[in-house]
């Protein structure tokens, strides 16, 4: 059975679809892929030397630097670094870039809903 008046799910989804169209949130996008983009390759680069050097220069990996302290052993522990430092990175970005962009979009989402 067909109905010409559109279910609720159906003007959510068109709402949704609209919202997606817009300069904003295309800019909101853009600037999300602006910082994720450049840090994955970033860090899986920083990975692959990682991978690669511990299979490929042993000799340097396996060089003591303090005691029983060799650099495959720093690399590892700065992978830790690395990751702590790219989440602190997102979250000062988010903060001063995308979330007042993203919760501009959600209160005129929201607003428009209320109003139904």
């Amino acid at each position: 059975m067909s109905t010409d008046t559109p279910t609720p799910a159906t003007v959510t989804t068109d709402r949704y679809v609209a919202v997606q169209r817009t300069d904003e949130f295309v800019g909101l996008r853009k600037a999300l892929r602006r910082f994720v983009f450049p840090m994955t390759v970033a860090f899986f680069l920083w990975y692959a030397l990682y991978v690669i050097l511990s299979a490929y220069a042993r000799g340097f990996m396996g060089a003591k630097l303090v005691g029983n302290i060799n650099v495959a052993l720093v690399f590892g522990l700065l992978q830790f670094v690395s990751t702590f430092l790219i989440a602190w990175l997102y979250s000062r970005y988010a903060d001063r870039r995308l979330d007042p962009v993203a919760d501009r979009i959600r209160a005129e989402l929201e607003d428009g809903e209320e109003s139904r």
